[in-house]
């Protein structure tokens, strides 16, 4: 059974993740600060983009994510591990992208964020990033990186 630490622990990450979305469909990348903690490691190689620090990943975002007209994340299946002060979770993403261009045409993402998050002073935070690739529909992707066998 949760206590009621564990519940306000999720709620609040949840939160956190719905913040994330909103400040990179919204292509607010300044409040991208209140999402992650300053040295964030994370991983947009899934889908043919970089890993890197959270700084490096902040200005690829807004570089990257400029060309696109819109982009709209749905978010779901959110699975948060709470262990004290860390926590881990898998969040299924959906995300729609406008292309450029007068057909305004859409891409689709299909994939699960893998994060792990931190308690700080100032509330939940996301210390790492990565991303599991499902599938993509109307983009020229590269092939995803080769997962480890185990």
């Amino acid at each position: 059974m949760l206590g009621i630490q564990e519940i306000s622990d999720r709620l609040e990450i949840q939160s956190l993740l719905t913040a994330y979305s909103t400040a990179i469909d919204s292509k607010d990348f300044a409040a991208l600060d209140e999402v992650f903690v300053a040295d964030a490691h994370i991983d947009y190689t899934a889908f043919g983009g970089i890993a890197g620090n959270f700084p490096e990943m902040k200005e690829w975002l807004a570089q990257s994510l400029a060309m696109f007209p819109a982009t709209q994340h749905l978010n779901g299946n959110l699975d948060i591990r709470v262990d004290g002060d860390r926590a881990t979770g898998r969040l299924m993403c959906l995300n729609s992208i406008v292309l450029p261009g007068a057909e305004q045409q859409v891409a689709l993402l299909g994939m699960w964020y893998t994060d792990e998050y931190v308690r700080t002073p100032q509330g939940w935070r996301i210390a790492r990033r990565g991303q599991e690739r499902s599938w993509a529909q109307g983009l020229d992707l590269p092939a995803p990186p080769a997962q480890e066998q185990l």
